[in-house]
């Protein structure tokens, strides 16, 4: 008897069980080709892992999903529209607390887009996963990797000071498509988030959020996988996270960002240099309010808080710097700055 891998058969027993639930063993036979004993006790072994709950009777069982649950699909991206696939192909397979849904659809359907219209790739593949505790989306495309889209279009030197954009928001290489919302606000959404693109990857936890983006350890393929987990008992919502990035406090503009320092500094190096709090300021003027971070930064050079807490802030008044957690060292520096 051919024993069928459960690894594979997870990949698409959530919807079949679904569409199924009546003849699933035929339909497990027709599908792989197994015999109707092994098929049998694939089932089986899927309702142990609680991929598949069981009712009926012995000769006549029902079947539907469990607790854990996937769907994973690939796409062709011309032409793919974004939402047709999450209504067709995964919502329906999915219990989700209505909040967690309502975000995980969000990151659903931006990272799909983001796909289709950016990374200049042929397909698409998605996979969405749920357990008894997180729902899991991994979107992954074929395309040119995101960090070498925005050092291209940007002129940016690496993918290092491409992540620190990235961490402002407001970043697209679109302007008369795109509001550059949609790959941050669903990297806010979620417990953990990682982008991975042609051997770089960073990553950012909820729970570490005054640490920013760190290095990760890179995926070996080319293009763009980003991956995101949201815990089903969060209190978190779509609302609250929209809300957190404007000043009115509506979710209605994107008018306010936090800069961690620490991504633009390397290991026990000082940020020291104007050309640094240039790339610092860039596209500030797009906010009107950016929390300057210094967690994990030991030293500044006066350069550096010159250029960007004087020359910087007396070209754009409009836009209020606000510097946190700082080294007594630090705050006198910014202060001294000021007052210059």
């Amino acid at each position: 008897m051919t024993r069928l891998a459960l690894d594979q058969l997870t990949l698409w027993i959530t919807a079949a069980a679904r569409e199924h639930s009546h003849d699933l063993a035929a339909h497990l036979h027709e599908r792989t080709g197994a015999s109707p004993r092994a098929c049998v006790a694939a089932l089986r072994r899927l309702v142990d892992a609680q991929w598949l709950v069981r009712s009926g009777t012995p000769r006549r069982p029902v079947f539907a999903p469990g607790a854990l649950r996937q769907v994973a699909r690939s796409y062709t991206l011309h032409g793919l529209q974004e939402d047709l696939p999450w209504q067709r192909d995964f919502a329906p397979h999915f219990e989700l607390p209505p909040h967690v849904a309502r975000m995980i659809q969000h990151g659903f359907t931006e990272l799909v887009n983001n796909a289709a219209d950016h990374s200049g790739g042929s397909s698409v593949t998605v996979s969405l996963r749920q357990t008894p505790s997180y729902v899991q989306l991994l979107v992954s495309d074929d395309g040119c990797g995101v960090f070498d889209k925005i050092c291209s279009a940007f002129h940016l030197p690496d993918a290092q000071h491409a992540m620190l954009e990235l961490s402002k928001g407001r970043l697209t290489s679109q302007p008369e498509a795109h509001t550059g919302r949609g790959l941050f606000f669903s990297s806010q959404l979620a417990d953990v988030f990682d982008i991975h693109a042609n051997n770089t990857a960073f990553q950012r936890r909820a729970w570490e959020s005054s640490c920013g983006w760190q290095p990760g350890r890179p995926l070996p393929r080319q293009g763009s996988s980003i991956y995101m987990a949201i815990a089903l008992d969060t209190r978190r919502t779509l609302d609250q996270v929209l809300q957190a990035w404007s000043i009115a406090g509506d979710g209605i503009a994107f008018d306010q960002t936090t800069i961690h320092l620490q991504m633009l500094a390397g290991p026990g190096q000082a940020l020291d240099s104007r050309a640094q709090a240039r790339r610092v300021a860039a596209r500030l003027p797009m906010f009107k309010r950016a929390e300057i971070s210094f967690a994990g930064v030991d030293d500044v050079g006066h350069g550096f808080v010159d250029e960007l807490f004087r020359v910087f802030a007396r070209a754009h008044p409009a836009v209020e710097l606000q510097p946190t957690q700082m080294t007594p060292r630090i705050a006198a520096l910014v202060q001294n700055a000021r007052e210059g």
